[in-house]
């Protein structure tokens, strides 16, 4: 019943929309241009369950969206919160039979790591949370919880339960890798539940973070200079000509997980 009532819900949308362009279609029969809207600029992961979000007006055409990680459909544009991935921003571009494109910017509420080297020997050892994909913005803590289910800190990752920032020194010491002696190249992939009292009414939602080790900067491979370098600067750190601000438009970046790569000296 759930996806016919989404099927009705989409044609419903077509309908209105369809009497809207009628009732406002200027007097010389040409239609107004196109905005975008999903009605917000941020959206909310709902305790109902109702986490198909539509355009506020649908246009025949197709939709596509900017990095990875977003699920939405490409005949109406919604997007299901759901199925996709929280805690970043998401450019979602129409384009219309005649190839006018029209774009909408999208944060899908939650909470994200910056990709970053964390020096152990400088004592910079706590990866702080980022909420709505921004630096900027305050992570509401009252009422909120982290690790729910204990996943993270059972496998030895140290997660703050009242504020989500993880404690990479006291992570190793646990041995989050597998022993308190880390190798080069170690990696782990942990997951964080979490529950954040904002718009999204505590509704569970979760991200992947994954952990490297390596003993000095030069230890660093390529291969991982390659993921760094591959992804949007929103939010993370880049080696290379590409500087906070701009924009990568190869529609393969891939921005999660977020990458936390621990540097013993």
């Amino acid at each position: 019943m759930k996806g016919v009532n989404q099927i009705l819900i989409g044609l419903s949308l077509l309908t209105i929309t369809s009497v809207w362009l009628a009732c406002n279609k200027p007097a010389d029969g040409t239609i107004p241009p196109y905005n975008l809207s999903y009605g917000d600029s941020i959206l909310y992961l709902k305790p109902s369950g109702n986490n198909i979000i539509y355009p506020m007006e649908h246009r025949s055409g197709t939709y596509t969206a900017f990095p990875e990680g977003i699920e939405v459909d490409e005949n109406t544009g919604a997007i299901n919160l759901d199925n996709s991935e929280t805690g970043l921003r998401y450019r979602i571009t129409h384009t219309a039979p005649d190839g006018t494109k029209t774009e909408a910017k999208v944060v899908l509420s939650g909470i994200t790591f910056t990709d970053k080297f964390y020096h152990l020997s400088t004592g910079d050892s706590i990866a702080p949370p980022v909420y709505n994909a921004s630096v900027n913005r305050v992570l509401p803590l009252s009422g909120s919880n982290f690790d729910e289910g204990n996943v993270a800190n059972g496998g030895g990752c140290s997660v703050r339960t009242d504020n989500g920032k993880i404690n990479l020194a006291e992570s190793i010491r646990n041995g989050v890798f597998g022993s308190p002696n880390p190798r080069n190249d170690d990696k782990i992939e942990i997951e964080i539940k979490y529950r954040i009292n904002d718009g999204s009414g505590k509704s569970l939602n979760k991200l992947k973070v994954k952990l490297y080790w390596y003993n000095t900067m030069a230890d660093v491979p390529q291969y991982l200079w390659d993921i760094l370098n591959d992804r949007s600067s929103q939010g993370v750190f880049l080696r290379g000509a590409i500087q906070s601000g701009t924009e990568i438009t190869n529609a393969a970046a891939k921005p999660r997980p977020p990458c936390v790569v621990i540097i013993a000296n």
